[in-house]
């Protein structure tokens, strides 16, 4: 028979082989709800970019008139799908300058690109000569600090397209879907390179837009100058709250209208 001290070192070793076996179960337990932890906080933040993103596109694809983003350069244009607008040739391939003018008192200085835009830039030359801007409305803004622009132009004030006036191809689109405040932007419906008309919005602060099958949106110009009148006098007022839609963008709480536009 094994001695007393034999017993008690056979013990005592099953003893530690238990509380050795306690912290490996101990230790396997809290790795395993670490792994799991972790699991459900990335896919927390995969969600939460989903949604950010599904967010941005809703804003932008939600109907006729509504912008949307994409990769640069100017696919070839095929001029059997514009109607009623311009040869590109109107914009000279040379930068234009003027003023936007909204409700009298903001006084925006613009630059639009004919070398890089000349469809877009035609456009604008075309509404010009023919008197179309002054009394239109800027029926639709977004404001927030990440996402944020004015947009003016609809022929009706609701944001409805031109059926006599449409054009495309997107021209000069920023590859990094970046749009800098002071970007002026051609508005079109979700999807349809060729939907670009007469409405167009001023970014007011930095925003990333995502592309969409067709593209991104036409950066026909910036405003050079004026940009703090136009968010100071309009649009920190923010949205009106009886217009808001399900995208968060609504009219603008100060009715915002065109007074003039110059062209040279």
């Amino acid at each position: 028979m094994a001695s007393n001290r034999q017993q008690r070192e056979q013990r005592e070793a099953r003893e530690r082989l238990r509380a050795y076996r306690a912290r490996q179960d101990v230790h396997d337990v809290q790795s395993r709800r670490r792994r799991r932890d972790n699991i459900l906080g990335i896919a927390a933040g995969v969600l939460v970019a989903a949604l950010a993103v599904t967010t941005q596109v809703v804003y932008f694809t939600a109907g006729p008139g509504m912008p949307e983003p994409s990769p640069s350069a100017s696919p070839s244009a095929e001029a059997d799908l514009n109607i009623g607008a311009p040869d590109s040739s109107l914009a000279e391939g040379r930068t234009w300058t003027g003023q936007l003018v909204l409700n009298d008192t903001v006084t925006l200085d613009i630059a639009l690109d004919g070398a890089l835009a000349p469809q877009a830039v035609s456009g604008w030359i075309a509404d010009y000569q023919d008197g179309y801007f002054p009394g239109k409305t800027c029926h639709r803004m977004a404001n927030s600090e990440t996402f944020s622009f004015i947009q003016c132009g609809s022929l009706d004030g609701t944001g409805a397209g031109d059926p006599d006036f449409s054009y495309g191809p997107i021209e000069n689109a920023p590859a990094d879907n970046i749009y800098l405040a002071g970007t002026i932007a051609m508005a079109r419906a979700g999807g349809d390179a060729y939907s670009q008309g007469h409405q167009f919005f001023i970014i007011t602060a930095d925003t990333t837009l995502p592309a969409d099958t067709a593209g991104g949106y036409t950066v026909v110009g910036q405003v050079t100058g004026g940009l703090d009148q136009l968010i100071q006098q309009i649009t920190s007022a923010g949205i009106d709250p009886d217009t808001v839609g399900t995208d968060g963008t609504g009219s603008p709480a100060i009715p915002t209208t065109i007074t003039s536009l110059t062209l040279q």
